[in-house]
């Protein structure tokens, strides 16, 4: 037998029922280890429950069934050992770059010059160093992030657990916040839990992908990223890389279809049109 998995979930389901609604079954029978230094990476459908895995994975929400470990020991309610990356920019604005990375550190009681050193290394392994005094509203979002991934890795956490960070940056500094992380994982080979919609950010970053069903969410398939590393935007093109593109497009795809298809026939009409830019409600007046 090999190593335990650094972290595993096992049949977590996840139930709620909103105000004035219906239950929801967000999540059922959610099974899937993600090795020690090991970059894993889930895709799958809109509302299949990405988000919703990974804040259980940080200890914000229970599951209503099932299980997570991390490093063997139970998860119950958020700690220092995960270290969690927003898509939305999550800084504190009243603090500057080298506060914001410090903040954690500071709470976990760690002296003032060795915080101070530490928040250095990670603001000059981000490639923000010069930046130190400034304050959030004066950098721009790819550098807002920049500073999260920082206050994240100066806390040293087990595993990285990061909610689209990308999403919200546009192609180019998209893409240069990739090679970053590819760049930063090759150093550190922090343990990393990623989500994302983007197909191709997926295979160029991960070890594997998970891809999940439309809800409720479940693990479809687990997909090896064969690929050398380490790895650089250049491979998008690559033969390879395409061919496991094709194959993830493909399994995302059926979810997608599925649940259009469990909307019913008005969902569907809808969806259709709305893609085409056909109106299908009654004529707005001109008057």
């Amino acid at each position: 037998m090999g190593p335990p998995p650094k972290l595993h979930i096992e049949n977590v389901a996840l139930r709620f029922t909103p105000r004035g609604g219906a239950l929801v079954t967000a999540l059922e029978n959610v099974s899937l280890d993600v090795g020690d230094k090991e970059f894993s990476v889930i895709v799958g459908p809109s509302g299949c429950g990405k988000t919703s895995l990974l804040r259980l994975v940080a200890g914000l929400i229970e599951p209503t069934e099932g299980a997570i470990y991390l490093d063997s020991r139970s998860v119950r309610g958020p700690g220092k050992d995960r270290g969690m990356v927003f898509q939305s920019y999550t800084l504190f604005p009243w603090l500057t770059v080298q506060d914001n990375v410090e903040f954690g550190l500071r709470i976990g009681g760690v002296p003032a010059a060795q915080r101070r050193e530490i928040a250095r290394r990670f603001i000059v392994q981000v490639g923000l160093e010069g930046f130190e005094r400034l304050y959030p509203k004066q950098l721009s979002g790819g550098m807002m992030q920049r500073v999260a991934l920082a206050r994240a890795l100066a806390n040293d956490p087990a595993i990285l657990l990061m909610d689209e960070p990308f999403g919200a940056l546009d192609s180019q500094t998209r893409s240069l916040m990739q090679e970053l992380l590819l760049d930063i994982w090759q150093q550190s080979h922090k343990t990393v839990l990623f989500i994302t919609h983007d197909i191709d950010e997926s295979i160029l970053l991960g070890d594997r992908v998970y891809v999940m069903t439309a809800r409720p969410g479940r693990i479809k398939e687990m997909v090896e990223i064969d690929l050398p590393r380490p790895r650089t935007v250049d491979m998008l093109t690559s033969d390879a890389f395409m061919a496991i593109k094709r194959r993830i497009m493909h399994s995302i795809h059926e979810e997608a279809m599925r649940s259009v298809a469990s909307e019913g026939p008005l969902r569907t009409k809808s969806v259709t049109a709305a893609k085409v830019g056909v109106q299908t409600g009654p004529p707005l007046s001109r008057g």
